[in-house]
């Protein structure tokens, strides 16, 4: 991403709603997890995630993450994560196994998807499982995208189907931020007649009230996602097991 939306992504990914609200719903999945699993954190930003993670009860040695940006790893050593690397997501190098890899809104980073999931599952353990979440529709296009230098949006069918090729078979599917949908479709159709200055406020949301308020709308989401799968949303996300 740009240099100037890293820095804001940084200052805000701990208590901004979008994070907070990801990672609140992906620690619910891992909240029966043996706290002896192996676990990548591809894309790990500063080590938010792996910090609570950690804060779980899960062994600091076995938490890891990857991420291409130098200052995003530089953050995730001076936060306790020493397993924490940089490295191309498409090529990940390390000399281990993961009982659980977690790639949340990576993928559409990456230029060679096909290659990058080929690797992901090469170093997931047979049994293992994948989360894989990334930003959904083509449709919802913007500068949102520009400047965090997305190669593609996806369709769940299209995640899924990827998923497939490389021998992953999926568990659970669904699209995330379903309430929101439409108000940011019609917001990102509208940006193209938005000065620079106002598409990037419209990027990360300070307000405190208003980050309250989205927080809580998708934690209620997170807890109806037990038991249904929403037909669209801003997100699609697919959790695979490796047999």
């Amino acid at each position: 991403m740009e240099v100037d939306f890293e820095k804001k992504y940084h200052e805000v990914e701990i208590e901004n709603w979008w994070f907070k609200s990801r990672r609140k719903y992906l620690l619910d999945l891992l909240g029966d997890v043996s706290k002896d699993s192996k676990i990548l954190d591809i894309g790990c930003s500063s080590g938010v995630f792996l910090k609570d993670l950690e804060v779980l009860g899960f062994k600091t040695e076995y938490l890891f993450g990857v991420d291409i940006s130098e200052n995003a790893i530089a953050n995730c050593k001076a936060n306790g994560i020493q397993n924490a690397f940089v490295m191309d997501a498409q090529d990940i190098s390390l000399d281990e196994e993961f009982d659980i890899i977690i790639a949340s809104d990576c993928l559409e980073h990456l230029e060679d998807d096909k290659k990058a999931i080929s690797n992901w599952s090469r170093i997931l353990k047979t049994g293992g499982t994948m989360y894989v979440f990334v930003p959904a529709f083509q449709s919802l296009w913007s500068h949102h995208d520009v400047v965090n230098m997305h190669f593609r949006r996806y369709t769940n069918q299209e995640l899924k189907t990827k998923l497939v090729h490389e021998n992953l078979t999926v568990v659970k599917s669904s699209y995330w931020n379903f309430s929101l949908f439409v108000p940011v479709y019609i917001f990102r159709k509208l940006s193209v007649f938005l000065s620079e200055d106002k598409k990037e406020k419209g990027q990360i949301i300070g307000n405190t009230t208003v980050n309250y308020i989205l927080l809580k709308l998708l934690l209620l989401e997170n807890s109806l996602l037990k038991y249904i799968s929403f037909p669209f949303g801003i997100s699609t996300f697919c959790i695979a097991k490796k047999i």
